[in-house]
């Protein structure tokens, strides 16, 4: 049974910074391409960022480029996504998928979310 389970959500102050992981069990991690999209109150669904089996591209939304990271560890099936300067426009569920949900590429599974509230 494939699994994507999210951690590190929370609450910050705008400019403050959190880790979000993402575990994977169930399917060959190596294999798939792992991301990120994140869904606001009211608002549609965003992706957020992805990163490839190899780990050497990672694709990110203008919104976050610059502030987030995004980084895969195959050895542990996990993926990090560290954002920095968080903004309260950044204030969403975010959900860790398999695939990558941005641009033409697909996903297929993803976890129950995280909850991120960022403060003025």
């Amino acid at each position: 049974e494939v699994q994507l389970v999210e951690s590190g959500g929370g609450s910050v102050q705008a400019g403050g910074s959190l880790r979000l992981s993402c575990a994977a069990s169930g399917f060959t991690f190596d294999d798939y391409a792992i991301g990120w999209f994140r869904q606001a109150p009211g608002k549609e669904r965003e992706g957020v960022s992805c990163i490839f089996s190899s780990g050497a591209a990672a694709y990110y939304a203008d919104s976050v480029k610059g502030r987030f990271t995004l980084s895969r560890y195959n050895a542990k099936n996990t993926v990090y996504l560290q954002m920095n300067n968080l903004k309260v426009e950044d204030t969403a569920v975010y959900y860790c998928a398999r695939g990558c949900p941005m641009g033409s590429y697909g996903m297929d599974y993803w976890g129950v979310g995280t909850q991120v509230t960022v403060s003025s």
